[in-house]
């Protein structure tokens, strides 16, 4: 794995929505096991908790925040005590994501606005108080977890979800545009369908409802059949990704999208059910 000795991370979202490995828990140990400090952040302090013990295994040194990302005040507090007890921030992870179902014609207007402010205005307000202290300490790396709903439309309806995530696919390139002469690097994880917590909370409604299967077995084993390597991702597999983009043998790598999705999106998944 690739060596980041010494590196002060800040992963935003690294707690978990039950038993098991987020992406932002997997990507909090996967950037200490690089030889990373680390500051880890969520809005469940229990969650948090766990996964600040996990990060101390490793040996490594760990700060936790509870903070809510789509509030800017406590994301420029982070990320002043982060800055002021270790002196450099070199890495932003940002990993909060909301999903809500819906269309344009169905979902109302509140899970639009909490969807957007956690998910966009959550990844704005994080590199908006990140990039000052990157930029006066002589660069730093951001990496964005995106999505492949912001490449394709996956067979179900979460329209704000898909809006999101395409919006944090343009910003991050757009930042890497702006700051690149300043030695900021920003790049997005455009991630398929990750066997995480959050997924299983919701995969059995979801699979069904795209595959029109009854038995959730079934539905799960349909929809990794859409899959060119026939299996979903894991936790790790974003890290791993992450740990790389930070490191530098990404060093020439900026405002790119690297797919993780096990070939999801190489082609056509849904046939017409009308």
């Amino acid at each position: 794995m690739s060596s980041l000795d010494g590196k002060i991370a800040v992963v935003f979202g690294a707690g978990s929505i039950g038993p098991g490995w987020s992406n932002g828990r997997a990507a909090a140990v996967a950037y200490a096991r690089a030889g990373c400090t680390v500051a880890v952040t969520d809005v469940d302090e229990a969650s948090l908790a766990e996964t600040r013990a996990l990060v101390e295994a490793e040996g490594a040194a760990c700060d936790s925040f509870i903070g809510d990302v789509s509030d800017s005040a406590s994301v420029r507090d982070i990320m002043a005590a982060v800055h002021a007890r270790r002196g450099r921030i070199d890495i932003l992870h940002n990993n909060v994501g909301l999903s809500a179902m819906g269309g344009p014609t169905a979902i109302d207007e509140e899970t639009w606005d909490r969807v957007m402010g956690a998910n966009v205005k959550g990844v704005f307000l994080t590199c908006r108080h990140a990039i000052p202290f990157m930029e006066a300490d002589g660069g730093g790396v951001i990496t964005n977890v995106g999505s492949v709903s912001a490449m394709r439309y996956l067979g179900l309806p979460q329209i704000a979800y898909a809006a999101s995530k395409g919006a944090i696919h343009t910003m991050t390139r757009a930042i890497a545009a702006e700051f690149g002469p300043k030695k900021i690097r920003a790049n997005v994880i455009a991630a398929g369908i990750v066997d995480t917590p959050l997924l299983a909370v919701g995969a059995a409604r979801t699979f069904q409802g795209t595959f029109g299967a009854a038995d959730p077995a079934e539905a799960r084993r349909m929809r990794e059949r859409t899959i060119p390597l026939r299996h979903f991702g894991d936790a790790w597999d974003v890290a791993n990704t992450a740990v790389f983009l930070a490191s530098d043998e990404a060093r020439y790598i900026t405002g790119a999208e690297i797919v993780v999705d096990g070939g999801l999106t190489l082609q056509v998944q849904h046939p017409a059910r009308d």
